[in-house]
C-alpha cells in the first residue's frame, strides 16, 4: 500500500530533490500563464477579425467617408484596428487638404503620402498590440522540454547517486527517483505542446489580418486619390 502511494504521481513529485520540484513549480507557472494568454488571445483575435468583417462591410458598401470617419472618432475606444487605421489616414488627408484650401497649394502626392505613413503608423501599432505575448508563447514553446529535461536529468543522477549507499542495486530501488525526474519531462512537455500550438495559429490569423489591413490601406491610397 505505502509502494502505490510512493509510486502515485502526487507521492513521486513530494518525494522529489528540492531542485527538481523547483524546475517542475516553474514549468507548472509557465504553463498556467501561458493559458491565460491563450485564452486572452482567443477573445482578442476573435474580436479583431469581427471588427474587421464589420468595418469593411461598412466601408465596401458605398457610405459616406465623412460619416465613416465620425462615427469613428465617436467610437474611438470601441473601435476595432482596421477602423483605427482608416481614421488615422482619413484625418491626416482631410488636415492636409484644410491646408491646401487655406491658400498653400495642395500636393495630392505629398497628400496621398502623407496619408499612407499615418495610416502604416497606426498599423504597425495595432499589429504591436495584436502579436502582445507571441514572444511569451514562443519561449515557452522552445525553452521548458529543456528545463524539463534539465530536471530529469538532475532527478536520474540524484537517484543514482543515493545507490552508492546500498550493498546491492535492484530496479525497485532506482524506479522511483527514475519516475520521479521523469515527471520534470513530462511537464515540461505539457506546458510547450499547447504553447507551440497557440503560436502557430495566432500567428497564421494575425498574418491573415495583417494583409487585410495591408489590402485596405492601398486601396483606401487609391479612392482619395481619384477623389483628390
Amino acid at each position: 500500500m505505502n509502494v502505490t502511494q510512493d509510486m502515485s504521481v502526487w507521492g513521486l513529485v513530494a518525494n522529489a530533490s528540492l531542485f527538481v520540484q523547483l524546475v517542475m513549480l516553474g514549468l507548472l507557472l509557465a504553463s498556467l500563464l501561458s493559458w491565460w494568454y491563450i485564452f486572452r488571445k482567443v477573445f482578442v483575435l476573435r474580436q479583431a477579425k469581427a471588427d474587421t468583417e464589420s468595418f469593411e462591410k461598412t466601408f465596401w458598401s458605398g457610405g459616406d467617408l465623412n460619416g465613416l470617419y465620425q462615427a469613428a472618432v465617436a467610437a474611438k475606444h470601441r473601435s476595432g484596428s482596421l477602423e483605427r487605421i482608416f481614421e488615422a489616414g482619413f484625418r491626416e488627408f482631410s488636415k492636409l487638404k484644410r491646408q491646401g484650401a487655406g491658400g498653400a497649394p495642395f500636393d495630392r502626392a505629398a497628400a496621398i503620402d502623407g496619408t499612407r505613413r499615418a495610416m502604416s503608423a497606426t498599423y504597425q501599432r495595432e499589429m504591436d498590440a495584436l502579436e502582445d505575448h507571441l514572444a511569451f508563447l514562443a519561449s515557452v514553446g522552445s525553452v521548458t522540454p529543456y528545463v524539463g529535461l534539465l530536471g530529469t536529468v538532475w532527478g536520474i543522477m540524484h537517484a543514482f547517486m543515493g545507490l552508492s549507499t546500498v550493498a546491492q542495486a535492484t530496479l525497485s530501488l532506482v524506479a522511483p527517483g527514475i519516475a520521479e525526474a521523469l515527471i520534470a519531462t513530462a511537464m515540461g512537455l505539457f506546458a510547450a505542446i499547447p504553447a507551440v500550438l497557440a503560436y502557430n495559429r495566432f500567428s497564421y490569423d494575425i498574418d491573415r489580418l495583417a494583409v487585410r489591413f495591408e489590402s485596405f490601406i492601398e486601396e483606401f491610397s487609391n479612392i482619395l486619390q481619384r477623389q483628390g
